[in-house]
């Protein structure tokens, strides 16, 4: 088994509750009954997730496996993330398409593939007549973060399609038209399912606390006014190599440059954190750009 794999799996089993181990472990059916029973699920965590991982590797796990867990683990905790819907309209007095899930699954990953060089998606199918997509996202340069993807919950035979809110708003327009690829007299119309919306119950927000947070955070950081317009700022860095480092003994200093470059660099680093892209607050290093009205900056050892 890939090491990728192995730390996927291992960070995937590390969210799921104790309490839901094994149901969610058997909804997977990747490992047996009989390799469950080897486990000892009242030592600890880690040690249970250290022996799972090991008869995944036994098995040969594979990316799609892996993602299928975390798609149950996903399934079982959808109220914790936030969706929004994709309503497909009919003309009036047309009828419902004839629907073959098996080549809807074979079309929507062909068009998602032929659109970007990286991406990986996985299907599971629901007993309500729904199929989950989990889909990574990467770049013509980079493979698939697994730990970012956006999840699809498609109900044939019905107007809706949701889709979990994804911190890479420009893959979001892909679905759209890939749903309108597989139902080319239904344009699609988006629409953020919010508190006051009367959804299906699948449905709830349970972020809208930390998303206040962030947005209180920011707004108390960079101001509810356009900020000032730069493209970059630059940070020098200098320090000496610590005791117990192999190269304490050197005595010239470590140097780096490091600089971040935007048409609107300001704009850009207020939008990271309601963005879902970095945590707020963010570094101060980054924040007193404004009120040290300068973007050089030299940073060396107290």
């Amino acid at each position: 088994m890939d090491e990728t794999v192995a730390e996927f799996i291992k960070r995937t089993i590390l969210k799921i509750p104790m309490s839901q181990m094994t149901t969610i472990l058997k909804a997977w059916e990747f490992l047996s009954e009989n390799q469950l029973q080897t486990v000892n699920f009242r030592q600890r965590k880690e040690s249970v997730v250290q022996h799972l991982v090991e008869l995944c590797e036994e098995k040969h796990a594979s990316l799609n496996d892996a993602a299928l867990l975390d798609i149950i683990y996903t399934q079982v905790h959808r109220h914790q993330k936030m969706w929004d819907v994709f309503q497909m309209s009919k003309g009036p007095g047309e009828d419902v398409d004839p629907f073959d899930m098996k080549q809807f699954k074979s079309s929507f990953k062909k068009v998602l593939q032929r659109a970007l060089k990286n991406v990986t998606v996985s299907f599971r199918d629901t007993e309500e007549n729904a199929v989950w997509i989990r889909i990574a996202w990467g770049t013509q340069y980079t493979k698939p973060n697994q730990y970012k993807p956006t999840y699809v919950v498609y109900y044939s035979q019905t107007p809706y399609a949701f889709t979990s809110l994804s911190t890479l708003k420009s893959n979001i327009p892909l679905l759209g038209q890939n749903f309108e690829t597989h139902n080319p007299t239904t344009p699609l119309q988006e629409r953020s399912v919010g508190l006051h919306v009367n959804m299906d119950s699948r449905i709830i927000h349970e972020n809208a606390m930390e998303k206040e947070r962030v947005q209180r955070i920011t707004q108390e950081t960079f101001g509810d006014y356009p900020q000032p317009q730069i493209e970059f700022a630059q940070y020098k860095l200098e320090t000496k190599f610590k005791n117990g480092s192999i190269l304490a003994e050197r005595e010239e200093p470590l140097r780096c440059l490091i600089k971040f470059s935007s048409p609107h660099l300001l704009e850009a680093l207020k939008s990271l954190a309601p963005a879902g892209i970095a945590d707020a607050p963010l570094s101060p290093l980054l924040t007193c750009i404004p009120n040290k009205k300068m973007n050089y900056f030299k940073i060396r050892d107290k």
